[in-house]
């Protein structure tokens, strides 16, 4: 692969998933991410009734869509595509007013006046030393498969190779093409994903059980 540019992209097995937010906790320490805000970010969704239940996860991030609505909205040309086709934010030249924010359908970027925008750039500070994306690196379930796309012999190229019939994007309406795919998710998950904010709690039941009635009721 001497002389050739990388192409990085991710796939996510999301029958893998075992929802223990690893990935999420280990980008906020990376990244220093701000309280209630998420460069990634796993959703769950509940299918079926008691006994018979089931819950479905899915770990979100930037897709690193090839038609990047964040790219296109900014209007300080902040946010830029590099060679290896990864979408980064030039800290310099954002004015943290978050009209990428509000254009991103997956929830994957923030902005405020004090941070500017943020968003995942496949942690490039770590590609730089030939390490893997800090979420990669810790999931225990090998949920999370990235690599060079022109190298075959990555684990990424080997894994769409063996799947890549079962693997699709998410949110295939908007016609981002997002260079990260999903194989096994469930279809519904994907629509709890905000478009135009990076946090609903609504879509993330955790954060509201502490609304929930903390004294249980009788039976009968």
């Amino acid at each position: 692969m001497t002389g050739r540019r990388p192409n990085w992209k991710m796939a996510v097995d999301v029958e893998r998933c075992i929802g223990c937010h690893a990935c999420s906790v280990a980008c906020k320490v990376e990244h220093d991410v701000p309280l209630g805000m998420f460069r990634t970010k796993v959703y769950y969704y509940d299918e079926g009734r008691y006994p018979q239940v089931k819950r479905h996860f899915l770990p979100t991030l930037c897709m690193q869509c090839e038609d990047a609505p964040c790219l296109k909205a900014c209007p300080t040309e902040a946010i830029v595509r590099g060679a290896d086709g990864i979408v980064r934010i030039i800290e310099e030249k954002c004015d943290g007013i978050g009209l990428c924010e509000r254009a991103c359908p997956y929830g994957a970027i923030f902005a405020a006046k004090d941070v500017g925008a943020v968003k995942c750039d496949f942690c490039s500070n770590r590609l730089a030393h030939g390490m893997q994306p800090a979420c990669v690196e810790t999931c225990p379930a090998e949920v999370l498969v990235f690599g060079d796309a022109n190298d075959p012999a990555s684990p990424v190229s080997l894994f769409l190779a063996r799947h890549g019939n079962e693997v699709r994007g998410l949110k295939p309406e908007e016609g981002t093409r997002p260079a990260v795919g999903y194989r096994g998710h469930h279809p519904e998950i994907a629509q709890k994903i905000p478009h135009g904010r990076n946090h609903v709690p609504e879509s993330y039941e955790m954060e509201t059980w502490a609304s929930l009635d903390p004294e249980p009721k009788p039976h009968g």
